[in-house]
């Protein structure tokens, strides 16, 4: 900005506001670039802060439920191996080990069912971001029907 002398001009200070004290359109609009700029930033950190401590607990809770799930599978081995072998007292071997084979697989049927249902009701969680961000957009609609 330039400050201009003469007779009847208007000198405009460094910050864009001229001798009157009202801000030009200029520096508006410049402010108003900056500060939706910081306010997108702002937005986006929230969002990433938010998530990123959602995605680190869910990465330890994977690792332990992999762990765990491979002790399991061990324990249902010897537990299939009992039922077999109990059955086997009663029925053929082959006849023993088809029942409990069809039971595991029903079951795994019914599990797979119930854990679809859980991942379709599945949604991120960023209620702090989703707030900020209706506010905003609430705030720059107001603006706009003063202005």
């Amino acid at each position: 900005m330039s400050a201009t002398s003469g007779s009847g001009s208007t000198s405009t200070g460094s910050t864009g506001t001229p001798a009157g004290g009202e801000p030009t359109t200029g520096r508006l609009v410049h402010d108003l670039t900056e500060q939706t700029r910081e306010l997108v930033r702002g937005e986006m950190a929230l969002a990433k802060a938010e998530l990123s401590d959602t995605v680190k607990h869910a990465g330890i809770g994977a690792g332990l439920f992999g762990g765990a799930g491979v002790i399991a599978l061990y324990g249902v081995g010897a537990l299939v191996a009992a039922a077999i072998a109990g059955l086997a007292v009663v029925l053929d071997v082959w006849l023993a080990a088809l029942i409990v084979g069809a039971v595991l697989l029903a079951v795994a049927g019914v599990a797979a069912l119930l854990g679809k249902k859980q991942v379709t009701q599945a949604t991120p969680a960023v209620p702090a971001t989703q707030r900020g961000v209706q506010r905003d957009v609430a705030t720059l609609k107001e603006g706009t029907h003063r202005g």
